[in-house]
């Protein structure tokens, strides 16, 4: 049985959001869907969760950890029992609802019309508002994730079919959005308006196929198809694809982070190659601050390709000053303080012979509190690092995501509370330079107006849960952890 385990402490890391995938008319839709899900890992690491169908009947595996955790070799008969030919998967990362068990997707109900799964990437502003209005009126909820709001939605709606029930449910709410739903017949696939979380469609010979990212459907050799457009929700069924447009239109503002940090470099995201856009930042970063150094280095992982794109531009070499350990799961025991810096060292450890005695610029995607940024500069300096030039591939975070990345609050953030001079004095480093909105939207090739921002400038494209606050502040839901069956 799989039982949840403690967390570590608040991360200083831009934390990745979740992933869905999903396979409609194959005779190895669960298994397509555990390759899948395999490819999204980045996008998720607490939960991973598949449901099958066979003629109308769900089947459903859920559990805490990485997908080969929940699917592990030795445990086929997980997967081997998720029948049929469709399936829905979601690789999990918590930025509504904790950690536990209850709230790993997809969630799945029976309900006076049958049975429903559902798998959700994004944040909705107006989630505790909903769930509030929908206690009120004689609802029980089951999780304390935002997702199961489209679960008690969707099953009081009174159309007839399951994509007119889903879209009438996705009226319902506000924020972000990317999902997949099932009734077992039909695979339901949609994107809110602004388009704020990728979700792209695919196809393996006759079978479509939704996947957050390219790289998922890569994995399995299917063909790029399409991404689902802003607003669109896409039916998958036996009469082939329907593409419907329910939504008054607006301006689509996706989610510029996940160039940042978010989606694998070997995808793309919104149009554009996410390793060519990185690569462009470090391109820019190089121009408009030069320095003399003698290499350039990342803090891997999700920097590398900035910090490749610097040295090309820079004319100074790229070398891996940090090897990082590939094979850290997503919790540990952490020694006391004998061990200092134990978090960060586990994961990253500095290549000496590369750096020593060397003026270096570290490349890395952000800087969210500081205080991992801090230990990283520490080990360095005791490797015998010269100087070190400090280059950020987005601007000063300012202030918190409401739509699916998880980021401490404003009154954490370094940049909300530091000007860019304190900052390089408390982490110690000999420069620091920070990207600037200009220069991240240009390496996209789009305009400001084209992006959510809202982290950087204050922009939000939507009202913020503060304004959908529910009336009863004192409820608190409790967090009732249950294991899965493992028979």
């Amino acid at each position: 049985m799989h039982h949840e385990a403690a967390l570590p402490p608040e991360s200083d890391r831009i934390r990745e959001e979740c992933g869905v995938f999903g396979a409609f008319n194959h005779p190895e839709a669960a298994t397509l869907t555990y390759l899948g899900l395999y490819a999204l890992q980045h996008r998720g690491q607490e939960g991973a969760g598949i449901v099958s169908a066979e003629d109308g009947s769900l089947r459903r595996f859920v559990g805490v950890g990485l997908v080969s955790d929940v699917f592990p070799k030795n445990k086929q008969h997980r997967l081997a029992r998720l029948t049929g030919n469709i399936a829905i998967g979601h690789v999990r990362y918590s930025t509504y609802g904790t950690s536990i068990l209850k709230n790993v997707q997809p969630l799945a109900a029976d309900y006076a019309r049958g049975s429903m799964a559902l798998a959700h990437n994004g944040n909705l502003v107006n989630a505790a508002r909903l769930r509030e209005e929908l206690e009120e009126d004689g609802a029980i909820f089951q999780s304390t994730t935002d997702s199961e709001v489209f679960i008690h939605l969707i099953a009081r709606s009174k159309q007839p079919r399951f994509q007119d029930a889903v879209i009438e449910a996705l009226n319902r709410v506000k924020g972000a959005y990317s999902l997949l739903a099932t009734n077992g017949h039909a695979v339901v696939a949609a994107r809110d308006p602004i388009g704020f979380r990728p979700l792209w469609i695919g196809r393996l010979g006759d079978a479509p196929i939704f996947a957050s990212e390219t790289c998922a459907l890569d994995i399995i050799d299917a063909d790029w198809e399409r991404e689902v457009e802003p607003g669109e929700v896409v039916v998958a069924s036996e009469s082939g694809l329907e593409s419907i447009k329910p939504f008054e239109p607006v301006k689509p503002r996706p989610c510029i982070f996940e160039f940042v940090y978010v989606a694998r470099p070997d995808s793309v995201v919104f149009g554009k190659s996410v390793d060519e856009v990185r690569k462009q930042l470090g391109r820019n970063l190089a121009k408009a601050c030069p320095v003399d150094a003698d290499l350039v280095m990342a803090v891997p992982d999700s920097s590398n390709q900035v910090a490749i794109g610097y040295a090309h531009e820079a004319g100074i070499p790229f070398d891996m000053g940090f090897i990082r350990n590939h094979y850290v799961g997503r919790t540990f025991i952490e020694p006391d303080q004998r061990i200092r810096d134990f978090g960060v060292k586990i994961k990253l450890n500095p290549t000496r012979s590369a750096i020593q005695g060397k003026r270096i610029v570290l490349v890395d995607d952000s800087i969210v509190r500081g205080t991992t940024a801090k230990k990283i500069i520490k080990m360095l300096r005791q490797c015998g690092v010269k100087e070190i030039h400090f280059r950020i591939s987005c601007p000063p975070i300012i202030n918190s995501c409401h739509y699916g990345i998880d980021t401490p609050k404003k009154e954490r953030l370094i940049a909300s509370q530091m000007s860019v001079d304190e900052i390089r004095e408390y982490l110690g480093v000999d420069s620091l330079v920070f990207q600037t909105l200009d220069g991240l939207v240009a390496a996209t090739g789009y305009t400001p107006e084209q992006f959510c921002l809202a982290c950087f400038n204050n922009d939000y494209p939507t009202p913020t849960p503060k304004e959908f606050e529910p009336c009863r502040n004192n409820v608190r839901h409790a967090d009732i952890s249950h294991d899965v069956d493992d028979a």
